[in-house]
């Protein structure tokens, strides 16, 4: 039997893409270990579902600030190093800061701190790309959100603590090993990672100029960004799923525990169960993708998402039925998140400019989350009025995927071919040189 292709890629990877991809896994013993009670222990420290909402926001519109200046910075001091000091920046300062958190200028002062993600998520990105082959991106980042995925595996040690300490003190515990973990995170990937070759070549032409100079060459990064279709579509595309996304993370826990009563020591098993059902699914239906254009995994992805958003809506308050219509649920949300952050990601690598890609992304992730940031405020002045519309908003959002899918593969008949023939190239083992 021939060996499943995201495990071969596994296998075969060298180099940076190795680094990047093997260290991943660390998110699932550090910040996602908290992910699942982030809203619930908000509220529990006396923030109201607005003011969640607007944190959310707030973290968003950092994010869009960071994402403007990512690419100058990593231009200029070099993808390793930015990833490094950034990481440290958004991710182990705001743990220590979640930890002694009181009220709700802690997690606004944490979210100024955090929205900083924004510049290695770019200098990550360029890192783990752009010596990789280009046949090999999409597998790249599907092994990714696996290894995103693999961190609901760890679920249970957020429940066992939560079940002896009670949710406040055990989620202090869990953002204290999260500061560890991901500042160990960031010393191995430095240590294990090289600079790119087209990252030596950038930090040579940007050596002898100001920063507010590279700033200043935005101008023509957005030429080359408006003058391409497909740029436009990846845009939208990773858009609208990060719009759900955001909204999905923010609220899920506060429907399921304020409007279905899942007790909160259960809270981190159904992210779990959605993980290991969208690790299944991206390494068995991923494979196959080189049988379609993207369109056709696209649709798949926004309409089981869809799906599983609108049985959310509709499970009943109470009774043990809720639980079958929640694992339904995240059966639907596995496959379409998995499938959608996947594509989201690999549309917008597969359409950059590689000699520019550092702010050509810079500029993407800053349209995406100045695209996305309203979401959370808006999200959560829905969930003041009932626990239900935050997603029957998604369930919006998630039809406008669709219907800009078919609009783009309609008027752009080439673009089937996009991702199809790379897709095939993995598929047989070429390389796209």
């Amino acid at each position: 039997m021939a060996r499943n292709i995201l495990v071969k890629t596994l296998l075969e990877l060298r180099g940076n893409p190795r680094a990047c991809v093997y260290t991943e896994p660390l998110w699932g013993l550090s910040m996602n270990l908290c992910t699942p009670y982030t809203s619930v222990y908000m509220i529990a420290l006396g923030l109201k579902d607005a003011e969640v909402g607007f944190i959310a926001s707030v973290y968003m519109f950092m994010q869009v600030l960071f994402a403007f200046l990512s690419g100058a910075i990593t231009d200029k001091l070099g993808r390793r190093k930015t990833t490094a000091i950034f990481d440290f920046i958004a991710w182990s300062i705001p743990s220590l800061i979640w930890m002694r958190a009181e009220g709700f200028w802690f997690f606004f002062v944490a979210a100024l701190f955090n929205g900083a993600m924004k510049v290695p998520t770019n200098s990550w990105d360029c890192l783990m790309v752009e010596d990789a082959e280009k046949s090999r991106i999409t597998r790249i980042y599907s092994l990714v959100v696996v290894c995103g995925q693999l961190s609901a595996l760890f679920a249970p040690i957020s429940s066992i603590l939560v079940s002896r300490f009670t949710l406040i003190p055990a989620i202090r515990i869990l953002y204290i090993n999260a500061f560890v973990i991901m500042t160990a995170k960031i010393f191995i990937l430095y240590g294990c990672s090289r600079e790119t070759r087209t990252g030596v070549i950038r930090m040579r032409e940007t050596r002898d100029k100001s920063f507010f100079s590279l700033l200043g060459g935005y101008g023509g990064v957005l030429k080359i960004i408006g003058t391409s279709r497909g740029t436009i579509f990846s845009l939208i595309i990773a858009a609208l799923v990060g719009a759900v996304v955001m909204v999905n993370t923010t609220f899920w826990q506060v429907i399921v525990s304020k409007k279905l009563l899942v007790p909160d020591p259960l809270l981190p098993l159904f992210p779990m169960f959605r993980s290991v059902i969208a690790m299944i699914f991206l390494f068995t239906a991923v494979p196959r993708l080189s049988r379609f254009s993207l369109r056709t995994p696209l649709l798949c992805g926004f309409a089981a998402y869809m799906a599983g958003q609108a049985l959310l809506v509709c499970a009943p308050a109470a009774g043990a039925f809720r639980y079958v219509i929640l694992c339904v649920s995240l059966t639907f949300d596995g496959f379409g998140s998995g499938t959608l952050l996947m594509l989201a990601e690999s549309l917008v690598a597969l359409h950059v400019n590689p000699h520019e890609r550092a702010r050509v992304m810079a500029i993407q992730h800053m349209i995406i989350m100045f695209a996305t940031a309203p979401f959370g405020w808006i999200g959560g002045i829905l969930s003041g009025i009932s626990r239900n519309l935050p997603f029957v908003l998604n369930i919006g959002i998630l039809f406008i995927g669709i219907a800009a899918t078919l609009v783009y593969y309609y008027r752009n008949p080439e673009a089937h071919r996009i991702g199809h023939e790379v897709l095939s190239r993995e598929e047989k083992g070429e390389s796209a040189g």
